[in-house]
């Protein structure tokens, strides 16, 4: 079995996001089972979730809140093109 390691680039906001995520449906909610049938995924769940909360000094700032809306919008204007719809691949180029 091949066991390289696997480089993944995110920007920080991508990775804020993520990290929220990640926290809210690993151990805020009662039902990870239910939402993550496979306890194979589990693994790279943690993994990635540890990385990012040892990575971002965000997640410890004051306003959390508001720095991950923030972070949020910024995401949605980039994947929607600012008029929030989607953008046609020739314009998220």
């Amino acid at each position: 079995m091949d066991e390289e390691a696997i480089t993944i680039r995110l920007t920080r906001d991508q990775a804020f996001v993520l990290s929220d995520w990640l926290y809210q449906v690993m151990f805020e909610s009662d039902d990870l089972e239910g939402i993550v049938r496979d306890r194979a995924v589990w693994s790279p769940m943690y993994a990635i979730s540890g990385t990012l909360d040892k990575t971002l000094s965000e997640i410890f700032m004051p306003e959390y809140g508001p720095r991950l809306e923030a972070a949020k919008d910024r995401l949605r204007a980039n994947l929607y093109g600012g008029a929030g719809e989607p953008a046609t691949p020739s314009e998220s180029g």
